[in-house]
Protein backbone atom coordinates (compact mmCIF):
# COMPACT_ATOMS: atom_id res chain seq x y z
CA UNK A 1 0.00 0.00 0.00
CA UNK A 2 1.21 3.32 -0.83
CA UNK A 3 1.38 6.04 2.06
CA UNK A 4 -1.76 8.20 1.34
CA UNK A 5 -3.77 10.90 3.06
CA UNK A 6 -7.37 10.09 3.16
CA UNK A 7 -9.40 13.20 4.47
CA UNK A 8 -13.19 15.02 3.99
CA UNK A 9 -13.35 17.58 1.46
CA UNK A 10 -13.45 21.65 2.04
CA UNK A 11 -14.59 24.52 0.91
CA UNK A 12 -11.17 24.79 -0.49
CA UNK A 13 -11.27 21.91 -2.73
CA UNK A 14 -13.85 22.97 -5.33
CA UNK A 15 -11.70 24.29 -7.90
CA UNK A 16 -9.30 21.08 -7.26
CA UNK A 17 -11.77 18.64 -7.40
CA UNK A 18 -13.55 20.01 -10.47
CA UNK A 19 -9.90 19.96 -12.08
CA UNK A 20 -9.54 16.17 -10.95
CA UNK A 21 -12.63 14.54 -12.30
CA UNK A 22 -12.17 16.28 -15.57
CA UNK A 23 -8.80 14.70 -16.01
CA UNK A 24 -9.38 11.44 -13.75
CA UNK A 25 -13.11 10.21 -14.23
CA UNK A 26 -14.78 8.57 -17.52
CA UNK A 27 -17.22 10.93 -17.79
CA UNK A 28 -18.67 14.00 -16.01
CA UNK A 29 -22.16 14.76 -14.54
CA UNK A 30 -24.20 17.85 -15.03
CA UNK A 31 -23.91 18.63 -11.61
CA UNK A 32 -20.07 18.85 -11.77
CA UNK A 33 -20.28 22.45 -11.23
CA UNK A 34 -18.81 24.95 -8.73
CA UNK A 35 -22.35 25.49 -7.27
CA UNK A 36 -23.06 21.94 -7.16
CA UNK A 37 -20.19 20.90 -5.59
CA UNK A 38 -20.11 23.74 -2.86
CA UNK A 39 -23.48 22.86 -1.62
CA UNK A 40 -22.31 19.76 -1.19
CA UNK A 41 -19.58 20.12 0.21
CA UNK A 42 -21.42 22.76 2.83
CA UNK A 43 -24.13 20.26 3.32
CA UNK A 44 -22.20 17.23 4.04
CA UNK A 45 -18.62 17.57 3.49
CA UNK A 46 -17.69 13.87 4.98
CA UNK A 47 -19.35 12.84 2.52
CA UNK A 48 -16.37 13.84 -0.32
CA UNK A 49 -13.50 12.39 0.66
CA UNK A 50 -10.09 12.65 -1.04
CA UNK A 51 -7.40 10.34 -1.32
CA UNK A 52 -3.76 12.30 -1.52
CA UNK A 53 0.08 11.20 -1.80
CA UNK A 54 2.21 13.92 -0.92
CA UNK A 55 -0.40 16.68 -0.92
CA UNK A 56 -1.50 15.77 -4.57
CA UNK A 57 -5.04 14.99 -4.62
CA UNK A 58 -4.71 11.00 -6.53
CA UNK A 59 -8.56 9.94 -5.57
CA UNK A 60 -11.58 11.01 -4.67
CA UNK A 61 -15.21 9.23 -3.91
CA UNK A 62 -18.45 10.62 -2.85
CA UNK A 63 -19.95 8.60 -0.20
CA UNK A 64 -23.49 9.99 0.36
CA UNK A 65 -26.34 8.92 2.73
CA UNK A 66 -30.01 9.81 2.11
CA UNK A 67 -30.88 8.86 5.21
CA UNK A 68 -32.24 5.62 4.07
CA UNK A 69 -29.51 4.65 1.48
CA UNK A 70 -26.31 5.14 0.56
CA UNK A 71 -24.89 5.84 -2.53
CA UNK A 72 -21.28 6.12 -3.92
CA UNK A 73 -20.35 8.54 -6.11
CA UNK A 74 -16.89 10.07 -8.09
CA UNK A 75 -15.00 7.11 -7.54
CA UNK A 76 -11.79 8.67 -9.36
CA UNK A 77 -8.52 7.61 -9.43
CA UNK A 78 -5.72 9.37 -11.29
CA UNK A 79 -4.37 7.63 -13.72
CA UNK A 80 -0.67 6.94 -12.71
CA UNK A 81 -1.91 5.68 -9.98
CA UNK A 82 -4.28 2.93 -10.47
CA UNK A 83 -3.94 -0.45 -9.06
CA UNK A 84 -1.69 1.04 -6.37
CA UNK A 85 -4.39 0.81 -3.62
CA UNK A 86 -6.00 3.87 -3.84
CA UNK A 87 -9.36 2.89 -5.17
CA UNK A 88 -9.23 0.31 -2.26
CA UNK A 89 -8.52 2.90 0.52
CA UNK A 90 -11.32 5.25 -0.81
CA UNK A 91 -13.96 2.23 -1.24
CA UNK A 92 -13.10 1.30 2.72
CA UNK A 93 -13.11 4.95 4.22
CA UNK A 94 -16.90 5.08 2.07
CA UNK A 95 -17.68 1.46 4.05
CA UNK A 96 -16.65 3.18 7.32
CA UNK A 97 -18.94 6.27 6.89
CA UNK A 98 -21.65 3.70 5.71
CA UNK A 99 -21.27 2.23 8.72
CA UNK A 100 -21.10 4.77 10.86
CA UNK A 101 -24.28 6.37 9.39
CA UNK A 102 -26.10 3.12 10.59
Amino acid sequence: MIDLTIRSATSDDVSALLDFWESAAEETSISDDEAGVSRLIARDAEAVVIAERAGRMVGTVIAGSDGWRCHLYRLAVDPSMRRQGVGSALLETAEHRFITLG
